[in-house]
């Protein structure tokens, strides 16, 4: 695997030519892909740290931060992608880690909430989230709001696992 070059910016701070690849991207997963029409530039992006992976300058991977009290009481993680020729690699994992990172360096002492896609429920608990939750349907799709708790150390596998059992 190469060396990921991560990038957390304001909304100010993104180039015409970044911001034009992260909205193409998006447009390309959620809309079409998933094949849900909604409005992916919903107000929030202005507010939002951008947090982008690059492989030799391709936007491999990219998620928002939005800040504490904007859509939650803590920060919030959303928009996560993996392009599809990236998908498989780990990237999605790196882009978590760097993510959950970037909200403790930015919101420290802040739980971070995910609104994730029922399907990918066992991926965020493989990172620490808790599902807090029944399903929803948000834009035709099943999802689940997950929380991680900070401070406290991100729990990984079956120690995420058993730790859901238990806060259920």
């Amino acid at each position: 695997m190469q060396d990921m070059q991560w990038s957390c910016l304001e909304f100010g701070s993104l180039s015409s030519e970044l911001l034009y690849a992260v909205l193409q991207l998006r447009t390309e997963v959620f809309v079409v892909e998933q094949n849900c029409a909604f409005q992916d530039t919903d107000g929030n992006d202005q507010a939002a740290l951008h947090v982008s992976g690059h492989l030799d300058a391709e936007l491999v991977c990219y998620a928002r931060i939005l800040p504490p009290g904007l859509k939650y009481s803590g920060a919030s993680i959303s928009r996560v992608l993996t392009a599809i020729k990236f998908r498989g690699g780990g990237y999605g994992r790196q882009l978590m880690i760097a993510g959950i990172g970037y909200c403790h360096q930015h919101f420290a002492g802040e739980s971070i909430t995910v609104s994730a896609q029922q399907q990918l429920e066992k991926f965020y608990l493989s990172m620490g989230f808790v599902t807090v939750s029944e399903p929803y349907i948000e834009d035709g799709i099943p999802h689940i709001e997950m929380l991680m708790h900070w401070p406290g150390k991100i729990k990984f596998g079956n120690e995420a696992a058993k730790d859901r059992k238990r806060r259920l």
